[in-house]
């Protein structure tokens, strides 16, 4: 019997494979550009989720007082809570603050005078205790003398605990709770109603023959190009208390949930039909002739063909209305009176009462929905089967003179309802006065004699959407690129894709808060940049940041994976490969994701209306500015140079991508 020999190799250390340097280089810039995204919105988030979950309130046992009488001699330390438990000075409801809150020190003392040459001393009675003379800031056990005159700018100033009661006092406070009822209801009849009207828009363009679709197109897009406070100012000259059309209301007031929901229809229409457009666009025709053949009705093949093959369009289509609709705040908070929702109570929270703890508590509130929507969709999104194949073949409309007449009609109602509140936007912004003096005049173009910024502030927002559309883009495509092409380190590359599709989930008002509280922080080596330009570019490019690194991601994936080991082989580094190959390749998503940075920033205001300055005004703030201080026309002209910035720069790309990419896709052609 022959034995069996033992050819087992000893066990050894796992071999791994050595990096190189253009390795070593992708590597290190995705973790570059993962520390932008860290810095930028993980920890200004984290930062604003622990504001809260404080509490502050005044501890009057920390601070000990003594007084001198006229020889000088001192009184025995007294605490102010002792002070306050024998007069009663402030009531223990008073005691609850927010962290900027301040306590006179003379409050304990009834017979103070500042003419008095009595002296005081005060000290904490631990060494976190804090408290301002003037606006200088102290704190310790050590006691401090001061003069009556000084006294009486001693304020005393908070301690800050960790606990729930912000949350308890929102959900117990009826006004403040009812804002998520009001927030939900008007996205959900938003939702229903946008998903409804873009299925039957991009239902006609790509199942009928009707005439005008490109047209229909360059309509739809146009709210794409104008902030969300466009509609709301168009809404109220159509149907406010002066409004042209305002008996069509019936008594009905467009103040509120009607004039929010008519204006989420608006400007949330172009996002639901460009998905469903999307969908509908990649439908086999041999599913429509297989139902032919089996005699199958239009309506029964509309609900077992057209549906189902459109179904993930349609629901991510809604998650994206209801996203929309839910964060948006320009849009309430010109046209919603008082009916309060999520995104304006924090506005309220913050500006109208400088309540940054409740401010983050409704920002942390208005997380929830906002998340929920996107994994939803995500969840969904990895479901999607693909539904064509090599054999399939492109759906063909055919001809129908009823159809298309009917396609016609439905596309052209929206079409004047969208250029209908353009025009009435336009038309108040170049009328003298609405509705008693109608004839022309520019003088609500002088925008440095009203309230908002002047034109100081449309410069700004150019230079703001210049500086985000070129470095935007960079940081975007290079760090899509790095996280797509790099070789293993697997951790690290789902770590990065995670920061990257965080943005989505997070609405503006809420990142813009989140900065306030990471970026205002003195003790932040990065506090320089509060209220400059750059902040603004930093929260612009981290805001939109998800929806470019997407169109990167579909570009890069299109190229063939062999380039890299080619280039590798002929002893070339990445980079030349990247400048010389990626790029061009890339081109129009390049070119894409740039004009999206630029409009977006042009509109944007919910993202910026806590984080700019007196120099760093921007033309979507000063629209919210004028219209707050009752300068509608102006407010409307405003808007409307956003329009036509937008407009134009649309037209500018255009342009330049038919002259770059006739010289850099030919090979395309052939």
């Amino acid at each position: 019997m022959a034995m069996a020999i033992d050819t087992a190799l000893p066990a050894g250390r796992t071999l791994k494979l050595a990096l190189d340097k253009d390795e070593l280089i992708k590597r290190g810039l995705m973790v570059v550009i993962a520390l932008y995204l860290i810095v930028a919105l993980a920890a200004p988030l984290y930062v604003m989720l622990s504001k809260s979950f404080s509490t502050y309130s005044f501890d009057l046992a920390r601070f000990e007082f003594q007084v001198s009488d006229a020889a000088g001699n001192w009184s025995e330390p007294v605490t102010a809570a002792a002070l306050n438990d024998k007069i009663a000075a402030v009531s223990p409801e008073a005691l609850a603050t927010n962290s900027d809150g301040r306590l006179q020190a003379t409050s304990f003392f009834p017979d103070f005078s500042f003419r008095s040459p009595v002296k005081y001393k005060i000290r904490g009675t631990s060494a976190d205790a804090s408290y301002l003379v003037g606006l200088q800031l102290h704190g310790g056990t050590e006691w401090r003398e001061l003069g009556s005159n000084e006294f009486r700018r001693v304020m005393l100033r908070p301690s800050r605990s960790i606990g729930l009661e912000n949350y308890t006092t929102y959900f117990s406070t009826p006004t403040l709770f009812r804002s998520i009822e009001n927030s939900v209801f008007i996205a959900f009849i938003s939702t229903i109603v946008t998903v409804g009207l873009a299925f039957g828009f991009a239902y006609a363009l790509n199942r009928s023959c009707m005439r005008f679709k490109d047209a229909f197109k360059l309509v739809a897009m146009v709210p794409i190009l104008v902030p969300s406070l466009l509609p709301g100012i168009a809404l109220i000259y159509l149907f406010g208390n002066q409004g042209m059309l305002k008996d069509l209301l019936m008594g009905a007031s467009i103040y509120g949930p009607l004039g929010i929901i008519v204006g989420s229809v608006f400007f949330a229409f172009p996002h639901a039909m460009i998905i469903i457009s999307t969908a509908l666009a990649i439908s086999d025709q041999r599913h429509y002739e297989a139902a032919a053949s089996l005699r199958a009705s239009n309506w029964r093949t509309f609900w077992t063909v057209t549906i189902p093959g459109a179904r993930y369009g349609l629901i991510s289509a809604a998650f994206v209305v209801f996203t929309l609709v839910i964060t948006d705040f320009g849009l309430p908070k010109v046209i919603g009176g008082q009916y309060n929702v999520l995104a304006v109570d924090i506005y309220k929270q913050v500006i109208g009462q400088q309540n940054f703890e409740m401010g983050a508590v409704v920002s942390v509130i208005l997380l929830v929905p906002a998340i929920a929507a996107f994994i939803v969709d995500r969840m969904v999104t990895k479901k999607q089967v693909a539904l064509l194949s090599a054999r399939s073949v492109p759906y063909q409309p055919k001809p129908s003179r009823r159809f298309d007449t009917l396609c016609l009609a439905w596309c052209s109602l929206i079409a004047v309802f969208i250029v209908g509140i353009m025009a009435t936007s336009q038309l108040a912004a170049v009328v003298k006065l609405w509705p008693y003096d109608l004839s022309f005049s520019l003088r609500h173009f002088a925008f440095d004699r009203m309230d908002g910024g002047g034109w100081a502030s449309y410069y700004n927002s150019i230079r703001l959407a210049g500086l985000t559309a070129v470095f935007g883009t960079i940081i975007v495509f290079v760090g899509a690129y790095m996280v797509e092409k790099t070789e293993g380190f697997r951790t690290g590359r789902s770590a990065f894709q995670f920061l990257a599709m965080l943005p989505m989930a997070v609405p503006g008002m809420v990142l813009g808060l989140a900065y306030i509280f990471f970026f205002n922080d003195p003790a932040n080596p990065l506090h320089a940049v509060y209220g400059t330009m750059t902040i603004l570019v930093v929260c612009t490019i981290t805001h939109f940041y998800t929806v470019g690194h997407l169109t990167a991601l579909t570009a890069l994936k299109q190229i063939d994976q062999e380039f890299e080991p080619v280039a590798a082989s002929l002893k070339q580094p990445f980079y030349r490969l990247f400048a010389r190959v990626t790029v061009p390749v890339c081109l129009p998503a390049i070119l894409e994701i740039s004009i999206y940075l630029f409009v977006n920033a042009m509109t944007t205001v919910s993202a910026v209306v806590f984080l700019y300055s007196k120099d760093t005004a921007l033309a979507s703030v000063a629209v919210l500015n004028m219209d707050d201080a009752g300068d509608v026309a102006p407010a409307a002209a405003m808007a409307m140079m956003i329009f036509y910035t937008n407009a134009a720069a649309r037209l500018i790309h255009l342009f330049l991508s038919k002259v770059l990419i006739a010289r850099t896709q030919a090979w395309r052609m052939r």
